[in-house]
């Protein structure tokens, strides 16, 4: 999966287990509301695995444009 497509799916995941969240608030489900803090949970994650993917890219990007430069 491209970082983009994690870090899409981490938005989305977070944000429905927030909504959970506040459904299981509102009607007194606590498994509702375990289930979108895990949710939540899941999408953080998927998030700053995006972003690792990144610093990954533009170290490597980075390294082999120097590697190219060199005599």
């Amino acid at each position: 999966m491209s970082s983009t497509t994690d870090k899409i799916k981490g938005t989305a995941n977070e944000a429905m287990g927030k909504a959970k969240q506040k459904i299981g608030e509102a009607t007194g489900d606590r498994k509702m509301q375990g289930e979108g803090a895990l949710q939540e949970a899941k999408g953080k994650g998927q998030k700053v695995l995006g972003d690792a993917k990144d610093l990954a890219r533009d170290a490597v990007d980075k390294a082999t444009g120097a590697a190219g430069r060199r005599p």
